[in-house]
């Protein structure tokens, strides 16, 4: 409670995806669940934040959800909207949003539908807004990058399964066929369902590497498949799938808590390695 939640790291990972446009290298720093309050993960804090991602230069930059704190005195959205229009790179920054921008909302839960506070103060703030949304990145090959809504959004439907991949069928309906994909997805379940062969890599937050993770086992993890996909780097079916721990930290008996799973940048390096041929 007193150091760990604190010690934000930086965590690389280099990786060659199945799929990935040859003679293309790409960074991604991939920051989310920043639960800002100012007991922790404050605004000097993500000032902070901002600053290192920067200096680590990446192309593009990822926001993956979870913005305020559910604690009572958060640090507002709109403070930290303002504060992240500070992060740079190149081929843009971009945002979708996580189970908490939804379900702390109750304006928005009552409507049953958006925009929510997190999304105008990210707009607001000049962050493009990319949920359930394809953009084709400015680059010298064909790659796009594509957000997919949260699972708690008041839209979603059982079961699971058919909810994901029917959200995702729409969401890349503008990109042509072949061309591959990043997603953006604040949980990492969809990545067990048969993904479109277009997607590449996917981009993931929510469970905070447990919060609390003793030898690699955590009491509890906000997904279906328990310690599946509770952190890093997965590979499963020739696919790519990046779980970041977070930033910010749940709130237990009023203090921040976090063990051996410490908040983190995260950097993705992405560069095609083919096979030497003999």
């Amino acid at each position: 409670m007193a150091f760990e939640p604190y010690r934000v790291q930086v965590t690389t990972y280099r990786l060659s995806p199945q799929g990935w446009p040859p003679g293309l290298r790409l960074r991604i720093a991939l920051l989310t669940d920043f639960h800002a309050h100012p007991r922790c993960m404050g605004e000097a804090e993500i000032a902070a934040v901002v600053d290192r991602t920067n200096a680590l230069a990446p192309d593009l930059t990822v926001l993956l959800g979870d913005y305020g704190s559910q604690s009572a005195g958060p640090v507002p959205l709109e403070t930290i909207a303002g504060i992240l229009r500070n992060l740079t790179a190149p081929k843009g920054v971009y945002a979708i949003q996580g189970n908490h921008d939804w379900g702390d909302d109750r304006e928005a839960r009552r409507r049953g539908h958006g925009p929510t506070r997190t999304e105008r103060a990210l707009r607001a703030s000049g962050i493009p807004f990319i949920e359930n949304t394809a953009v084709q990145l400015d680059l010298p090959v064909p790659l796009w990058l594509a957000g997919l809504e949260s699972e708690d959004t008041p839209r979603a439907q059982e079961p699971f399964e058919w909810f994901r991949l029917d959200t995702l069928t729409r969401t890349l309906r503008d990109v042509p066929v072949g061309e591959p994909v990043i997603l953006l997805a604040h949980e990492p379940d969809v990545f067990a369902l048969d993904l479109d062969p277009r997607v590449v890599l996917t981009l993931s937050g929510h469970t905070h590497g447990g919060q609390i993770r003793i030898l690699g086992w955590s009491p509890w993890i906000p997904s279906r498949y328990g310690l599946r996909y509770a952190y890093g780097h997965v590979v499963e079916r020739g696919r790519d799938l990046v779980i970041s721990a977070g930033l910010g930290s749940h709130f237990v008996a009023g203090r921040p808590l976090r063990l051996g799973a410490p908040p983190e940048i995260v950097i993705v390096d992405l560069e095609r390695q083919d096979a030497p041929t003999s």
